[in-house]
């Protein structure tokens, strides 16, 4: 009955979207084509339309990784296999996705790693603070065996992971003065998102973590009622923030990835043939989607740089303090201590 509930959830949500989305169009259309459930057919019996959802614009290096996952797809397969990308929210917001992904309903989802791991609990892991030691150590584990290995974990979610995309690294900024190390953190109001895990991160820096709403943030800074927050560099520039926290120190404590999945309904109604060249063009897609997001951070950089903040950089010796600090939160990740050892160990 619990099932045949939130069948129906969805579903509701289903039409919903569709109502809501009236006449937008995803990224790329086929000619002909009508998606539906999962996969449909155009007038040819052998081309198959497969629906990818997407919640950030166009031009979001995402987006742009998901579209190049789309092209090798129809390359590969002599155009019988078409992913039309809906970008902007289109099908729903990212929660409602994922469970229509899981119903077979959307065919591919990106998202980032933190509401699958309601299902998946090991992914967890891969945002805990400073569990990398820097980008390139990021990449070994994700486009390793490890990284492998937690693709797969999502498989009993009825979903199928298909390969990673950088959202980069989240840093402190302020508005007070330039943070070298921890002791210039003490006392600091950081806006922290409300999670256990992160507010722990900032307590254990020396900070005082403070929670609230990502839009109250700028005028928050701006009036003084916080110190600073912490994000990526571009969201850093995106936001505004930047105009009003002068400050940021790139010391990189969480790298959440991000994460594109399939259906399990829709991958078995395809040849294991089809499958597999699903399987790597996900994958070549990555080094474009990698590619972009770097182009976009040097893009803010710049920006940031141009309005005279102070961007600091913290070398290996700085940044063990911080690596240090937080070691007592993996405590709450004992479950998972080889997987967090394996990580550590990889080079």
């Amino acid at each position: 009955m619990k099932k045949f509930l939130i069948l129906l959830a969805v579903l509701a949500t289903i039409l919903g979207t569709l109502a809501a989305c009236g006449g937008s169009k995803p990224a790329e259309t086929p000619a002909t084509g009508e998606p539906a459930g999962g996969t449909a057919t155009g007038t040819s019996k052998d081309t198959i339309v497969l629906r990818l959802g997407e919640n950030q614009p166009a031009d979001y290096p995402t987006t742009l990784g998901d579209l190049e996952f789309a092209r090798l797809v129809e390359e590969r397969t002599d155009g019988r296999i078409k992913i039309e990308v809906y970008y902007g929210g289109q099908l729903g917001d990212e929660k409602s996705v994922i469970e229509q992904v899981q119903f077979g309903a959307i065919d591919f989802v990106r998202t980032s790693i933190s509401p699958l791991s309601e299902f998946a609990k090991e992914l967890n892991v891969l945002q805990l603070p400073y569990i990398y030691r820097d980008e390139e150590h990021q990449w070994a584990v994700l486009n390793g065996e490890i990284g492998d290995q937690l693709l797969e974990s999502v498989d009993q979610a009825n979903m199928v992971g298909l390969t990673w995309y950088d959202s980069g690294s989240r840093n402190f900024y302020n508005t007070k003065k330039e943070v070298k190390s921890m002791a210039d953190l003490q006392g600091m109001k950081i806006r922290v998102q409300e999670s256990k895990l992160m507010m722990g991160l900032v307590q254990a820096v020396g900070a005082s973590p403070t929670p609230m709403p990502y839009g109250e943030v700028y005028s928050a800074l701006q009036t003084g009622v916080i110190d600073g927050a912490e994000n990526n560099l571009p969201s850093y520039v995106s936001s505004s923030h930047y105009e009003v926290a002068k400050y940021i120190t790139m010391d990189g404590h969480t790298r959440v990835p991000e994460i594109v999945v399939a259906s399990k309904d829709t991958m078995n109604k395809l040849s294991a043939e089809d499958q597999e060249i699903i399987r790597q063009a996900a994958k070549d897609s990555q080094a474009l989607q990698r590619e972009e997001w770097a182009k976009y951070t040097e893009e803010s950089r710049q920006t940031a740089i141009d309005a005279g903040c102070v961007i600091t950089e913290l070398d290996a010796g700085l940044l063990s303090e911080f690596q240090a600090a937080v070691q007592p939160l993996y405590a709450d990740y004992a479950e998972y201590a080889e997987l967090i050892q394996k990580i550590q160990d990889t080079k």
